[in-house]
């Protein structure tokens, strides 16, 4: 029997954890501390180390995560960052949160991550960094851009906020580049229960002027040395993060195996299946194919019951908040936002779901 499947079923997701969240809860709640205090901590050493990076420092959310690192790294008015032209719109308002300007390059159309070959020709003398986007939880090439930026001495930052765990030649995204933001917005792969973030990286001194940062610009309670920000994650949404890490890899994994028997099941379509280099594992936090009747390919899935979402249906540079952009032509960040679909994916999925997601494309495609 045909049954309506859900894009995303948080609620059956976090059931899996409701009794160790609850407990956590009530900890937090009856330890009368709620900000900055020993919950954070251990969060952060526990990503820290899933991260294999030396630091992480905690923050409210993903957007304030990739512009605290900007400041962090003293990027701000005059300065220009590059950011691919494929993305969600936090990576540039990171950008213009920070005083600078985002400066955009287009992605490989195989990956729809940033196309190491066209950042050369974006570098100008104002050129601070460039912000890589692991889109869709598919490290990219990393290798290519560090070798640009060392040759310009320009900052890599990784926008890591749908790919953690992602594996790029061995080594786990957050420690690739010179520091990494993450959200953990609650449809994230690592999900809190509302909005949290977290910075990696290896760099001390840009994670204490973070940490300076998040907190008012203050190192000490009421000495501000900074004109800093409130962005910290509280001690509740950390705790209830710490319950949900160990079981990511587990979770990774069933994403993996959904996104194998997707990409199996769909051969032989009018369809763009997911691209993915050697030497990369993605985590598969959306599985993201192309129609050119996208729109009409969502409507038909509708009516089998198969929720599907657009990540994303307009490019930032056309949005209405950068209109000084919306007349740039940038034709491969156009066709993707004009043809991607999001297929429903996720830890909770069972084997039915997945063979019912795949009959309903099949006779929805041809």
């Amino acid at each position: 029997m045909k049954k309506n499947i859900p894009f995303l079923d948080l609620k059956s997701i976090n059931a899996q954890h409701r009794a160790e969240l609850i407990q956590v809860f009530e900890r937090v709640l009856d330890s009368g501390h709620y900000i900055l205090g020993d919950e954070l901590k251990r969060f952060e050493n526990s990503f820290a180390k899933y991260c294999e990076t030396k630091h992480c420092a905690g923050v409210s959310n993903g957007l304030d995560a990739l512009h605290l690192i900007l400041r962090g790294f003293g990027i701000g008015a005059g300065d220009e960052v590059i950011v691919p032209s494929n993305t969600y719109i936090a990576t540039w308002l990171a950008v213009t949160y920070a005083g600078a300007v985002p400066v955009p390059v287009e992605p490989l159309e195989s990956t729809y991550n940033l196309d190491p070959a066209l950042i050369e020709a974006a570098i100008t003398p104002r050129t601070k960094a460039i912000i890589a986007v692991h889109l869709y939880g598919q490290p990219a090439d990393m290798d290519a851009i560090m070798a640009i930026a060392d040759q310009y001495h320009l900052k890599v930052i990784e926008d890591a906020a749908q790919a953690h765990g992602a594996i790029y030649k061995g080594r786990k995204v957050g420690g690739l580049g010179h520091a990494a933001g993450f959200s953990f917005y609650p449809g994230k792969n690592l999900g809190a229960l509302g909005d949290a973030g977290a910075i990696t990286s290896n760099d001390d001194l840009l994670i204490e002027k973070v940490r300076m940062l998040l907190n008012y610009g203050s190192k000490v309670k009421y000495f501000n040395e900074e004109q800093g920000f409130n962005c910290r994650l509280d001690e509740l949404q950390a705790a209830l993060l710490s319950v949900k890490l160990p079981n990511l890899e587990v979770e990774t994994q069933q994403r993996c195996r959904i996104a194998q028997q997707y990409t199996e099941g769909l051969q032989g379509l009018p369809l763009y299946l997911p691209s993915v280099p050697e030497g990369v594992s993605p985590v598969w936090h959306l599985y993201v194919l192309r129609s050119a009747k996208r729109d009409e390919l969502q409507s038909r899935l509708a009516e089998q019951g198969i929720a599907t979402l657009i990540h994303y249906p307009i490019a930032p540079h056309q949005q209405g908040a950068y209109k000084a952009f919306n007349q740039l032509s940038l034709p491969v960040a156009e066709k993707i936002h004009q043809q991607v679909l999001s297929l429903p994916l996720s830890p909770v999925m069972s084997q039915s779901d997945v063979e019912q997601v795949i009959a309903a494309v099949k006779a929805c495609a041809e």
